[in-house]
């Protein structure tokens, strides 16, 4: 990949873009008709305090999945509790969380067991501009930009976000092999 970016409408038109040099987000005015830059050079905390997954699907999960989720409401450490938020767009809680840190979990289940997002155009763009940010993005076995596509629709479970959420899920997957 060498570009990817997404625009999001709402109380402003908000364009993310990265071309392999960072991630940059601009705001559309419309007086003039352009694109300003008011988010330059977008880096994502290394650690937050936001999850966002569908709950409705937690009795189809696999076992690190539950395990993530449930340390994120009920840690066991001392640390505060994680905020549950889910819009339930990829595109607005990708954006929430590039800017505010946290994790994005869409991963496979006991119905769709690849996930339902699609590689080429949901998986590889956010997980690009998430890694451009200094997030990472992990498919549960593997690296998800580490894909290799056998089909243009193929779907694949993403978990992506702060680069230390993203090491917690992996280390409970890591777990689950032994």
């Amino acid at each position: 990949m060498v570009a990817a970016g997404y625009c999001m409408y709402g109380s402003s038109c908000t364009l993310v873009l990265s071309t392999g040099e960072g991630v940059n987000g601009f705001t559309l005015d419309p007086s003039l008709g352009e694109f300003i830059l008011t988010h330059p050079n977008i880096k994502i905390p290394k650690r937050g305090k936001i999850y966002s997954v569908n709950e409705g699907n937690a009795k189809n999960w696999d076992g690190p999945t539950s395990k993530y989720v449930e340390k994120c409401k009920y840690p066991t450490d001392g640390s505060s509790p994680k905020s549950l938020r889910y819009i339930g767009s990829m595109v607005a809680d990708v954006h929430r969380t590039l800017l505010y840190g946290g994790i994005f979990l869409y991963p496979g289940d006991k119905k769709s067991p690849n996930g339902k997002l699609r590689v080429l155009y949901e998986v590889f763009p956010m997980s690009f501009l998430m890694e451009q940010a200094g997030g990472q993005s992990f498919t549960g076995t593997q690296r998800s930009l580490d894909l290799v596509p056998k089909s243009i629709h193929e779907r694949s479970p993403i978990f992506l976000g702060s680069y230390d959420d993203v090491e917690d899920i992996k280390a409970l997957y890591a777990a689950a092999e032994k």
